[in-house]
C-alpha cells in the first residue's frame, strides 16, 4: 500500500476528464493535478517547447511526492513519454495513447475503418496509426487534426452552435471520405464534446482516451501494490492560470463538493 498522491497533468482542462473516472473508481486515492492553462494549447507548439513544459510540470509533481505520474495529454504522450520515463525512473509514468489503442484494438470489428481526431502535433507524430496497425494490421486507420477544438473548449464554448459548426467543418468530409465506423477521441479535451459528436454522427462508436487512461491507472496501481488505504487529504487542482473554465471543470469533477478540493495558482515560467 502507498498513501502518496497520484499526479496528473495536462496542457489545460482536458485531463480533468480522466480524473473524474479515477475519483469514481478509486475514491481512496488523493489526486494532485496540474493544468497548464496559461500556455495551452500544446497541439500547435514545437516538440522542443512541449518537452520543456512537460519536464517543468513533472518536476513540480515529483516535488509534491507523487507515487505515479499520469500524462493526461495525448500531445505530451506522443512527444516525450519515454524521455520522461528515463528522466524519472523511480516513478511509474502512464501516457494517454497506449491504453486507448489497446481498447480500440480489442473492440473494433475486423476490417473496421478507424478515425483518429487529435491535435496537429499528435497527428503529425503518427503515434496512433503506428500502435494500432501493429496490434491490428487489418484495420484501416486515418487521422485528422482538429486544432480549433482545444481553444474553444478552454474558453468554455462547448454546448454552442459555434462548436457544432466547427465539428462539422473538420469531420463531415473526413468521415464520409474514409467511411469511418469508429472514432478515437485522441485528446483528453475531446470527451467534453463527445455528446455533440454523437448527436451529429450517431452511427459512430466513440473511443475516449480519458476513460481508458483512468483504467490504466487502476491496473498499474494494483499491479504494483500501490493502492492507498485511505485518502490522506484534499485533492489539489493547480493551474498556471485559474480561469473560469478551469474552476467550472474542477467543480464538475468533484461533483460540487468543494470541501474535498484545494485550488492553487502556480507560475511555472522559468
Amino acid at each position: 500500500m502507498d498513501n502518496r498522491p497520484v499526479g496528473f497533468f495536462d496542457s489545460g482542462i482536458g485531463g480533468l476528464t480522466s480524473i473524474a473516472y479515477v475519483m469514481q473508481s478509486l475514491p481512496q486515492e488523493r489526486i494532485i493535478f496540474f493544468g497548464d492553462t496559461a500556455r495551452a494549447p500544446y497541439g500547435s507548439k514545437s516538440a522542443e517547447t512541449i518537452r520543456h513544459f512537460a519536464f517543468q510540470i513533472a518536476r513540480f509533481l515529483t516535488d509534491h511526492n507523487v507515487k505515479m505520474i499520469v500524462i493526461a495529454c495525448n500531445t505530451v504522450s506522443a512527444i516525450c513519454l519515454e524521455e520522461l520515463r528515463e528522466a524519472f525512473p523511480e516513478i511509474p509514468i502512464i501516457g494517454a495513447i497506449s491504453p486507448t489503442v489497446r481498447v480500440a484494438a480489442r473492440c473494433c470489428r475486423k476490417g473496421a475503418h478507424v478515425g483518429v481526431i487529435a491535435t496537429s502535433v499528435t497527428v503529425k507524430s503518427g503515434a496512433y496509426e503506428k500502435k494500432l496497425r501493429k496490434l491490428r494490421p487489418d484495420l484501416s486507420v486515418k487521422s485528422v487534426a482538429c486544432p480549433a477544438f482545444v481553444p474553444l473548449i478552454e474558453e468554455g464554448i462547448i454546448d454552442h452552435e459555434i462548436m457544432r459548426q466547427t465539428i462539422r467543418y473538420y469531420l463531415d468530409g473526413f468521415l464520409k471520405e474514409n467511411a469511418i465506423t469508429d472514432l478515437v477521441l485522441g485528446c483528453t479535451h475531446y470527451p467534453l464534446i463527445g455528446g455533440q459528436i454523437s448527436s451529429l454522427y450517431p452511427h459512430l462508436r466513440l473511443i475516449s482516451s480519458s476513460e481508458e487512461a483512468a483504467g490504466a491507472v487502476e491496473r498499474e496501481l494494483k499491479k504494483r501494490n500501490m493502492l492507498s488505504e485511505v485518502r490522506s487529504g484534499n485533492h489539489v487542482f493547480a493551474a498556471s492560470d485559474v480561469s473560469d473554465a478551469f474552476l467550472r471543470m474542477v467543480e464538475r469533477v468533484s461533483a460540487g463538493k468543494k470541501e474535498i478540493a484545494d485550488i492553487h495558482f502556480y507560475n511555472l515560467e522559468l
